[in-house]
């Protein structure tokens, strides 16, 4: 007994032993092991507008050991927490340095950093808006219209620049409410730019109504009026607008937001004529006129953007407020005492997170809602990439070969600008209409007779296009009863449905008492509440035709059957 005891305590040392010699000739660490190891968590922040792509490519890389967290706080905030060091990456539709009209210089500060594009995209106008009940899905209007609406210019949905945009519509006495960002935005960044530069008399004197001097220039923070509504971020003012509530409302948004909520946008009128929405391929044909600064790789605005000739590109296909989004990116290392330290391993795991979206990322671009960047903004952005403390040094004309970029074309050039489909007709200024919806509802909104469209060509929903030759849909009319043309001049009273106050009798005359008479949809199709009340109606009157004789059997039944009941 006194042996085995000894012996019990001999084997566990001899054990021991043997796991320490092999643990000390164990195999070192393979790469990938090395690797997972330095793929530490980075956290970025910034842009709404790019957001949906970011959080996209964020968790697809997950799939492969890299943790990306992403916060979309707006554009303003993405500048302001990279710059104090509060997140490894920011996010931003504009770059540090450009004079805001109410908010100052946005000053870079002492970090050094530079900018790459990350995906480009258009800044789309979604709405709500019902004509007798059926939302409209076709709205047209010229770029002055909207920075009217804007501005407080245009008030009614039945105004008279609005009519002579869709001759295919009576729109109705409907109040216009404006949906604007409350926060700092690329967004808003963008749009006030546009409006500057295209349409400055107008965006000048709206911003006299808080003394600013002309011309007013960009701003992030929208100024507001009495009858607009604020919210924070895409999701904010497009959560705004989808309400069942918020009928009469329209936002700015990027493309994406439109798609995802399942609504319309506005056909932009262009400079060649057209009124275009911004799908991917339309985006492409308007940025082949985008200026890039790129020709000193060390200027502090390389791979910047400028957008005024994309404003006026004459192109049939091209959508005017087509822009890009930039990552901020650091090409030191920051201090240890920072928010976020970047170190080397940070450095390591946000260039295979840029290197990932440049490549594979860019062909989800399509159906995310935006438009992939040229092959060429993809090698720069690479270039970009390999100044970061950390990242990998890739050879990029090999890694560019194995991306399959959607824009690659054989002959050079981007093949998405060069495929793109003509418009159709019907989406040419005049007096005809395009049925077709777009971005998240492609349901056609039916257009009065005298303003139909058969035309064949054109776009064909959120993102894609029915290819030259493509069809537009069989045109559609309002069905009986219909008007057959502008407002009538004689008729019953024209409603507010705003207000329940009689605007005119009738008439069809000048300013805000021409009201259209909505068109009515009953030839549509469609399930309606006469239909309810047919319904109901048929199930009472077959309830009380077959439920007596059913009610009569049972209760004979019951009598034959109960061995207990009076006989």
């Amino acid at each position: 007994m006194l042996r085995q005891r000894i012996r019990r305590p001999a084997r566990l040392l001899a054990a021991a032993a043997v796991v320490a010699l092999v643990g000390a000739v164990a195999p070192p660490a393979t790469p990938a092991a090395e690797a997972a190891k330095r793929n530490v968590r980075i956290v970025g922040i910034g842009s709404t507008w790019s957001a949906n792509a970011v959080a996209a490519w964020a968790a697809n890389v997950q799939a492969n050991g890299l943790e990306v967290q992403y916060e979309a706080a707006g554009s303003t905030q993405g500048r302001t927490q990279f710059r104090e060091g509060k997140a490894h990456f920011g996010v931003s539709e504009i770059p540090y340095g450009l004079r805001d009209a109410f908010g100052g210089t946005d000053s870079k500060g002492a970090r050094p950093s530079g900018y790459m594009p990350i995906v480009a995209g258009g800044t789309a106008f979604m709405y709500n808006l019902k004509i007798n009940g059926r939302r409209v899905t076709n709205l047209r209007l010229s770029g002055e219209v909207i920075a009217k609406i804007f501005t407080g210019g245009i008030k009614r949905w039945n105004d008279p620049a609005i009519r002579a945009d869709n001759p295919g519509l009576n729109l109705p006495a409907r109040t216009i409410t404006p949906v604007v960002r409350q926060d700092g935005s690329g967004t808003t960044a963008q749009f006030t730019l546009w409006m500057s530069k295209q349409h400055p008399a107008i965006w000048n004197a709206y911003c006299r109504n808080w003394n600013k001097p002309s011309p007013c220039g960009i701003t992030s923070t929208y100024p507001r009026l009495a009858g607009m509504i604020g919210a924070t971020g895409s999701d904010g003012v497009s959560g705004k607008v989808r309400q069942d509530n918020a009928e009469g409302s329209i936002t700015y948004v990027e493309y994406s937001y439109a798609i995802n909520a399942r609504f319309p946008v506005v056909r932009v009128l262009n400079a060649a004529g057209y009124y275009v929405e911004p799908t991917a391929r339309n985006v492409a044909v308007a940025l082949t006129k985008a200026r890039i600064q790129d020709r000193n790789p060390g200027a502090e605005d390389y791979l910047t953007q400028i957008l005024d000739d994309v404003y006026r590109n004459n192109d049939p296909r091209s959508y005017p407020l087509s822009s890009y989004s930039y990552m901020i990116l650091p090409v030191e290392p920051a201090s240890a005492q920072a928010q976020y330290a970047f170190t080397l391993d940070h450095g390591e795991t946000l260039g295979k997170f840029a290197y990932y979206f440049l490549c594979e990322g860019q062909q989800q671009a399509e159906l995310l809602g935006y438009s992939p960047l040229p092959v060429n903004l993809v090698q720069k952005g690479m270039e970009q990439v390999q100044r970061i403390p950390g990242a990998q040094k890739l050879n990029i004309a090999q890694k560019i070969a194995s991306c399959n970029n959607p824009t690659v074309s054989p002959g050079g050039g981007n093949a998405l600008a060069k495929n793109a489909p003509q418009p159709s007709p019907c989406d040419k200024r005049g007096a005809t209409q395009n049925p077709a919806g777009t971005a998240g509802a492609p349901q056609q909104t039916p257009v009065i007779a005298a303003a139909a469209c058969r035309a064949g060509g054109g776009n064909a929903g959120p993102g894609g296009s029915a290819g030259p030759g493509g069809t537009a849909g069989p045109s559609t009319t309002a069905g009986p009863g219909a008007t057959a043309g502008p407002a009538p001049t004689t008729g019953a009273p024209v409603v507010d449905p705003d207000t329940g106050e009689v605007l005119a009798a009738g008439t069809a005359g000048g300013g805000e008492q021409a009201a259209a008479v909505p068109v009515s949809l009953a030839g549509a199709g469609g399930w309606r509440l006469r239909h309810t009340m047919m319904l109901l109606a048929a199930l009472l009157l077959l309830g009380l035709v077959v439920a007596p004789p059913l009610l009569s059997n049972s209760l004979r039944s019951r009598r034959t059957s109960d061995p207990w009941s009076d006989r």
